[in-house]
């Protein structure tokens, strides 16, 4: 396949196919025009950056089919994770949903940057006083993928007893990582599952 053709399929591909696109950041997407590949592609760094924070510098690579994230070393790890303090404390909870689906999203990269999976997921939650609390859930059996991350990740948000209090800091991490590397070198497919993956 062609780089040409490869971005035409980028381009009019929907937004919901990218690797890394839950439902909570595609209705944001979609509420801002963005349906489609080309759509996000017509976004500058800095409108993505203004909606998305950090997530933005992904999204405004991914319309490019663009993929610069350093390969390091093998080393044994004991989690991995992602976590983001606002500069605004958050006080809606859609925000605070949508802040950890892109946490989550995160997360899943470095999960697949690191080649590894984790068991135990969990979430730290730090409020406007700086009190800080963390909750944990350990699966039969490990987890890599978003939307299951991202699940576990807003069951154990919505444990937490709010009171109307606001939210300084969240994070996901996982532990009881497999660190298993697969015993034959594969070709990554351009598609899996319907969804365009970098």
């Amino acid at each position: 396949m062609t780089a040409s053709l490869y971005l035409r399929l980028v381009e009019q591909l929907p937004i919901e196919k990218f690797h890394g696109i839950g439902e909570v950041t595609a209705a944001k997407m979609h509420s801002l025009g963005i349906h489609t590949g080309a759509d996000l592609k017509m976004r500058s760094l800095t409108d993505l950056t203004h909606h998305f924070g950090k997530a933005g510098h992904y999204y405004y690579k991914i319309a490019r089919a663009e993929d610069d994230r350093p390969v390091e070393a093998n080393r044994v790890r004991k989690s991995v994770g992602a976590e983001t303090s606002f500069a605004q404390d958050l006080s809606d909870v859609g925000q605070m949903l949508q802040e950890l689906e892109i946490i989550a999203q995160i997360v899943e990269q470095r999960l697949e940057q690191h080649e590894t999976r984790g068991r135990t997921l969990t979430l730290k939650v730090k409020f406007s006083d700086y009190q800080q609390l963390t909750r944990s859930k350990t699966m039969l059996a490990p987890i890599s993928e978003l939307s299951t991350i991202f699940e576990i990740a807003k069951t154990l948000f919505e444990s937490i007893e709010l009171e109307n209090r606001t939210i300084r800091l969240l994070g996901i991490s996982l532990s009881n990582l497999d660190n298993a590397k697969q015993s034959q070198a594969i070709q990554l497919p351009l598609f899996q599952n319907g969804n365009i993956i970098f």
